[in-house]
């Protein structure tokens, strides 16, 4: 395993668990972490995992970027917003983008605050668990700026238009029973449950048809900008994929003995 200066990575049984790790700056995130968290997810992906769980440790998902942490591209040397555009795109939206683009599911356990870019980290979980301190916030109409990391085009889909101007505008907190509630979070646990609910549905997951997982998670990224005549062609090319796996042998042979699948990831 790499070694890592802002986050940490453990796999175990198919399962990797990356940590933001700078709880005294309650993990907000530098550039570097950005290029950091993508290449754990490709170091993981390299160890053959076939589920993935994002979190942060001590008290906090993610406060937000963190701009004074400075970034290999140079951007240290740069003002105002075009520093804040080099480090969207070279770190911050790079990362954003492995994130959607996984081929294995993903699982956000957020407690505390998930702010900023640490917002649309936290939200690009295919389920997001959250403890009962979490709260979601857009908080960039607080400084002149506007929200990103993905977030003005995740939100109004994840949550529509008027409650996705509400978070951008007014710029509140969402705490997690309301976030359970729009439709942000797939469960509330208390704060001290958040893991061990991450890594039981993790181990389910890993135990899945993987390609098939990954497909769903594709397909359904893809179909967001399609028309339904051309999401119904892309899910029977999904569908001949996915039956050519040797999960699907496995899955008809268990159907068919009224078994309980032993998928292999394959």
């Amino acid at each position: 395993m790499a070694e890592y200066d802002t986050i940490k990575l453990a796999v175990a049984d198919t399962i990797a668990t990356i940590t933001l790790n700078r709880p005294e700056r309650l993990n907000a995130m530098p550039p570097a972490m950005a290029d950091e968290i993508s290449a754990a997810l490709d170091e993981a992906l390299g160890e053959g995992v076939r589920c993935v769980i994002m979190t942060g440790e001590g008290r906090a998902f993610c406060s937000g970027a963190d701009l004074a942490g400075g970034g290999r591209d140079g951007s240290s040397e740069i003002s105002g917003g075009d520093r804040a555009k080099a480090s969207l795109d070279g770190h911050y939206n790079p990362m954003m983008k492995k994130l959607a683009e996984l081929p294995v599911p993903l699982i956000t356990a957020v407690k505390g605050p998930a702010a900023g870019v640490g917002c649309s980290a936290g939200l690009a979980g295919d389920f997001v668990i959250c403890g009962e301190s979490a709260y979601f916030l857009q908080a960039f109409v607080n400084i002149g700026l506007v929200p990103d990391g993905g977030a003005t085009w995740m939100l109004p889909r994840l949550i529509g238009k008027a409650r996705a101007f509400e978070m951008m505008m007014l710029g509140e907190k969402i705490p997690a029973e309301k976030a359970l509630e729009w439709g942000m979070a797939y469960k509330v646990v208390p704060d001290d449950a958040l893991m061990d609910e991450a890594q039981a549905l993790a181990e389910r997951l890993a135990k899945g048809p993987t390609k098939a997982l990954g497909l769903m998670r594709r397909t359904a990224m893809e179909n967001l900008e399609r028309d339904y005549s051309d999401a119904l062609d892309a899910e029977a090319n999904a569908q001949r994929e996915a039956g050519n796996s040797q999960d699907a042998v496995i899955g008809a042979v268990a159907f068919l003995k009224k078994e309980k699948a032993q998928f292999t990831g394959q």
